[in-house]
């Protein structure tokens, strides 16, 4: 005996002898639906993130603008957002502001790429050997803790007055935050993992390059975004008061002194995103290189 088939739902037809079959509800198992959610609750928190981010530029700029708004200090001292902004955009499409920022980005680069080779290579050394690191230690920390600014008239004796003399200061500023943290990052590197690697019958040679370089590479990223933001900072110090033609810092101390205190803001702004884009480079190179951080 064949089993019979429920007839199919009908619904209301305007032809009261035919039966029109009622249109299927689709309904997606519980396990689907789960997993859409998910899916898009996880967009949404992707979307939210990258909002988040906006936050602080325009909680500032709101500041700015409250404050110019209110008087709450004197328009001759703060000039409004938006006369800010119109002069930056003036300055970037006559094309007068690209030499004082390319000239200040090259000075800042070379400053960083000497502090770089010079400083990993060193730190690496003196990580790996804790009694020539202790002996070093305090002279380390002694000009690590000294103002760069206050190492200008040392190096104008020695180097002269010109753009030698900020790209050497900027160099050893950032040499030494480099230096410090590589060293760092070797002397801490996980002992666990070392023995591990000792255990299985490596050479001193292969655990350095397959563990302990490994090992220090997140501090060494900290290294070196630090020690770029240090080289932008002492170039432009070094810009307004070390005899340069040209760079942000120039710039800046060039408009604080004939008074135009809105191109002044705009050159901070303009310095601002250099240091925040370079921040932001290193970062990325650091998730890149360094995707197995905490693992």
């Amino acid at each position: 005996m064949s089993a019979s088939r429920a007839p199919a739902a009908c619904r209301p037809s305007p032809n009261p002898t035919s039966c029109e079959p009622a249109p299927i509800a689709w309904k997606c198992s519980s396990a689907k639906c789960a997993a859409d959610r998910r899916l898009a609750m996880k967009r949404f928190e992707a979307t939210l993130a990258r909002l988040v981010v906006l936050v602080g530029p325009l909680l500032i700029i709101g500041l700015w603008w409250v404050a110019a708004a209110a008087k709450w200090v004197s328009p001759k001292l703060l000039p409004d957002p938006w006369s800010t902004l119109q002069t930056l955009w003036t300055s970037v499409m006559e094309g007068a502001i690209w030499a004082d920022f390319r000239g200040t980005a090259v000075r800042t680069l070379y400053a960083f790429a000497i502090a770089a080779v010079a400083g990993i290579p060193a730190g690496i050394v003196l990580g790996a050997n804790r009694t020539i690191y202790r002996s070093v230690e305090f002279a380390i920390d002694f000009f690590r803790s000294t103002p760069a600014t206050a190492m200008f008239p040392l190096f104008l004796l020695v180097f002269g007055i010109g753009e030698f003399s900020q790209v050497a200061v900027a160099a050893f500023a950032a040499w030494l935050v480099i230096l410090f943290n590589v060293a760092y990052g070797v002397m801490n590197a996980r002992q666990t993992r070392i023995l591990a690697a000792r255990v299985m019958g490596a050479t001193t040679g292969q655990v350095f390059r397959h563990v302990m370089f490994f090992e220090s590479l997140p501090q060494t990223f900290v290294g070196l975004r630090v020690g770029v933001s240090m080289a932008l900072v002492v170039i432009i110090v070094a810009e307004m008061f070390i005899g340069s033609s040209n760079g942000m810092g120039r710039r800046i101390i060039d408009a604080q002194q004939v008074f135009d205190l809105a191109q002044m803001y705009a050159s901070i702004l303009v310095t601002g995103v250099l240091g925040y884009g370079l921040n932001v480079f290193f970062l990325a190179l650091e998730r890149h290189f360094v995707r197995w951080s905490g693992k």
